[in-house]
């Protein structure tokens, strides 16, 4: 089962775990297949980037923010990601992608990705960032303002020093991609 696959089981599947809130867990179960591996029989890097994205658009789906986004022309954009690898996913192997909203900051979201093996370690740890892309007013929305459209009153916790680390790494090298050659 390839990427279309994946997310169609997702998306067939999202009603029966329930909507999505804020501090609560995506928790999407995968198997290491034959197109997931590398030379090294294990799931390749970009893999995880991919079941990162169905781990993000459940959490957009069941939290209500594809509904929300369609009606006000509003679009969720990603600004980048850092990844970890610490053990790997063999071939046939089952795990788990667990996907959560960490925090925000304005008109930045903190999305984490835990690849867990069925032992309860963690294979590898994404961070993203990403932001809702307003096309009418040609600007993203304050994170804020989107968390009470979706009719939520909460107050993120503020970002970890890690988190910190990665939003300023991010924003570095924005600006370096943005540099002429």
């Amino acid at each position: 089962m390839y990427v279309w696959g994946r997310l169609a089981k997702m998306v067939l599947t999202a009603k029966s775990r329930g909507p999505y809130r804020m501090g609560n867990e995506s928790r999407l179960a995968f198997r290491c297949l034959p197109t997931d591996i590398d030379s090294n029989m294990h799931l390749n890097n970009a893999r995880y980037m991919m079941l990162a994205d169905i781990g993000r658009i459940d959490i957009f789906l069941r939290a209500g923010l594809i509904g929300l986004a369609k009606r006000k022309k509003w679009a969720p954009m990603m600004g980048g990601l850092q990844s970890v690898y610490v053990r790997e996913i063999r071939l046939w192997k089952r795990f788990e992608v667990v996907s959560t909203v960490e925090t925000w900051e304005d008109t930045q979201v903190i999305g984490r990705h835990r690849f867990v093996l069925e032992g309860g370690e963690t294979a590898a740890m994404v961070l993203t960032t990403a932001g809702i892309y307003d096309f009418a007013n040609r600007r993203f929305v304050p994170i804020d303002d989107m968390v009470r459209e979706l009719g939520h009153d909460i107050t993120p916790r503020p970002p970890s020093e890690e988190e910190r680390i990665f939003m300023a790494s991010h924003a570095g090298l924005r600006k370096l991609a943005k540099v002429k050659t």
